[in-house]
C-alpha cells in the first residue's frame, strides 16, 4: 500500500495521473538518437492535438528548450548518460527514462542487469525527487526480465518499459492481414508488457512496433500504457500524426475493466476501419 502512495506522490506533477491509475496512457516517442529539430517539433505537435500524455525525446537542453516554447505537453527524456539526465531535468524535463536497450544493444552498447541497477541507483541519487522510468533490455530471457524489473521496484524505480526489436524487424517486410501482422509485430513487447505486469505493481509501458491493434492486447495484458514511435514514421503531415494518435488514444478510452478469464476486447474504430480481438490468457 505504501509503495502504490508513493508512486501516486511521484505522479503527482504529472497532469496524465489519472490516466495511470486507468492504465490508459499514451507516450509519443520521437526517438533516443532523433535529433532532427524539425521532425520532433511535428510530432510533439501531433502529440499535443491528438491528446497524448506524455513525449519521449532525446536527451538534449536545446531541444527541451524549442519543445517547451510550442507546447505544454509534460516531456520525457532517454538517455543512460546520467549528467544529460540531470541536465534535462534542469532546462524543465517532466521525467527521465533509462534505454532504450533496443538502440543501445545495435550499436554494439550491451548493458548487463546489474549494470543497469547501478546506472538506476546513480540516477537516483542525482535525482531523488524526478520520476524515473527504466527501459527492460528485450534480449534477456523473460525471467532476468522480470528479475530486473522487481529489482529496480525495489531501488525505487516507478516505472518500468518493455520493448521489442527482434520481432518488430522480423516481421516488418511480412505480407500478411492487417492485424496479424500487428500483433506478430509487437509480440516480443507484449509478452514482455504481460510477464513483469504480473510479477510487480508499479505502472509497465509497453512499447516497440505497437500500433492502434496491439495497444489494445498491451493494455489487455495489464500494462498501463503504451508507447508510439515508429508507427509515425509512416505518415509526413502533423495531422496524419495526430489522427493515427487520437484512434490509439480514442481506443484505450473505451476499454472496459474486470474483464473475465476470455477477455473479448469489444468492436472498436481503431484507423477507420473495425476490428474485434479476442484475447486469452
Amino acid at each position: 500500500m505504501f509503495l502504490v502512495l508513493f508512486i501516486i506522490m511521484k505522479l503527482a506533477n504529472i497532469k496524465f495521473k489519472k490516466n495511470f491509475s486507468t492504465k490508459r496512457v499514451v507516450k509519443i516517442i520521437s526517438g533516443l538518437s532523433n535529433f532532427d529539430l524539425n521532425y520532433i517539433v511535428r510530432v510533439v505537435k501531433a502529440a499535443q492535438i491528438g491528446r497524448a500524455d506524455y513525449v519521449d525525446i532525446a536527451a538534449n537542453t536545446e531541444i527541451i528548450s524549442v519543445v517547451k516554447s510550442c507546447t505544454k505537453i509534460p516531456i520525457c527524456v532517454s538517455s543512460i548518460d546520467s549528467i544529460d539526465l540531470y541536465r534535462c531535468i534542469v532546462y524543465g524535463a517532466d521525467m527521465v527514462e533509462i534505454g532504450n536497450f533496443d538502440f543501445l544493444d545495435s550499436q554494439g552498447i550491451v548493458f548487463s542487469g546489474h549494470q543497469i541497477i547501478q546506472l538506476a541507483q546513480e540516477i537516483r541519487l542525482l535525482l531523488p525527487n524526478s520520476i524515473i522510468c527504466v527501459t527492460i533490455p528485450h534480449r534477456l530471457l523473460l525471467d532476468k526480465q522480470m528479475k530486473l524489473a522487481s529489482n529496480l521496484k525495489s531501488i525505487g524505480i516507478c516505472m518500468v518499459q518493455t520493448e521489442g526489436l527482434s520481432t518488430k524487424l522480423l516481421y516488418r517486410s511480412i505480407a500478411n492481414n492487417y492485424i496479424s501482422h500487428s500483433i506478430h509485430k509487437a509480440s516480443a513487447a507484449l509478452s514482455s508488457s504481460y510477464a513483469i505486469s504480473q510479477s510487480i505493481d508499479i505502472p509497465v509501458i509497453s512499447s516497440s512496433g505497437i500500433n492502434s491493434i496491439s495497444a489494445l492486447i498491451a493494455i489487455a495484458y495489464q500494462a498501463s500504457g503504451v508507447g508510439i514511435g515508429s508507427l509515425l514514421k509512416n505518415f509526413n503531415t502533423i495531422y496524419e500524426m495526430s489522427n493515427c494518435i487520437s484512434d490509439i488514444v480514442a481506443s484505450l478510452s473505451y476499454y472496459i475493466y474486470g474483464l473475465p478469464q476470455k477477455k473479448s476486447l469489444k468492436i472498436h474504430k481503431c484507423v477507420n476501419f473495425y476490428i474485434q480481438i479476442s484475447v486469452y490468457i
